[in-house]
């Protein structure tokens, strides 16, 4: 069977131009299929409040009325991928820009709204990976924005950890997957404010424990429960790790890697 790995990349990675850059020409070097998957960074805020558009965050999460998500389209969708695809390009990867919307590719529906109302955000319901796979098998290597559609034609923000599980767990189809979550930390860490207390191997016992002393916790949490979620489903490895040691993670063990 064919390896395929997927990649999210986030964090401040995204804020910092030479950190980007490191983490791309690493990402260009890694051999064998793969696809990216960006978040949007503070770029997003930013550009909303040149336009005097308010940003409203609730335990972490962007909540995305109509204004937001014309900025987020544009931001994400459009500034921040189009950037990467070019810098990819210049690195001699043969990068296509996408969201969820182009090629069908990732089908999401308008979460419901429970205690909190999140606005125009998609909760993933299909993926296309035949359609990914076609894109695959013509040497390209599909960046996605984290943007997805319904079949209302509605676009949707939607959380790029999420995206980047839902994803790899549908490529276990057509392939042997590797999910890698790389950002500005060097994986899941005891200490937070020591980049030495990387957690190595991360099991769902240990992570309980983990969460139940508070040792992992905030936004640590959903991209752990994304990550446990495709091992459950058939992804063979899921590593978390510095944007920095992206190579020394797939081919040493660097950052924390998780199994069942």
């Amino acid at each position: 069977m064919n390896t395929l790995t997927v990649i999210k990349i986030g964090g401040n990675v995204i804020d910092d131009p030479a950190a980007l850059h490191r983490f791309l020409r690493a990402f260009a070097s890694l051999s064998g299929a793969k696809v990216l998957i960006h978040g949007g960074g503070k770029v997003a805020t930013q550009v909303a409040e040149k336009l005097g558009i308010q940003t409203t965050m609730v335990e972490g999460r962007r909540i995305t009325d109509q204004p937001m998500l014309d900025v987020v389209t544009m931001v994400y969708g459009g500034l921040v991928n189009k950037q990467v695809v070019a810098k990819l390009q210049a690195l001699e990867v043969n990068a296509i820009g996408l969201t969820g919307a182009d090629g069908g590719t990732v089908l999401a529906r308008k979460r419901p709204v429970k205690d909190i109302d999140y606005g125009m955000v998609g909760d993933i319901e299909e993926v296309d990976s035949g359609q990914i796979q076609f894109f695959l098998r013509q040497d390209l290597t599909p960046v996605f924005a984290p943007i997805t559609y319904n079949t209302a034609g509605d676009l949707l923000n939607t959380n790029a950890d999420t995206m980047a599980s839902a994803i790899a767990v549908d490529m276990v189809r057509h392939n042997q997957v590797t999910l890698i979550y790389c950002f500005e930390k060097k994986g899941v860490l005891k200490d937070p404010t020591d980049e030495t207390s990387v957690i190595n191997q991360l099991t769902p016992s240990l992570y309980a424990e983990y969460k139940t002393a508070g040792v992992i916790n905030k936004g640590m949490i959903p991209k752990l429960d994304n990550a446990f979620k495709a091992l459950q489903n058939g992804v063979s490895k899921v590593i978390i790790c510095h944007a920095d040691e992206l190579a020394s993670a797939v081919n040493q063990g660097a950052g924390t890697t998780l199994q069942l």
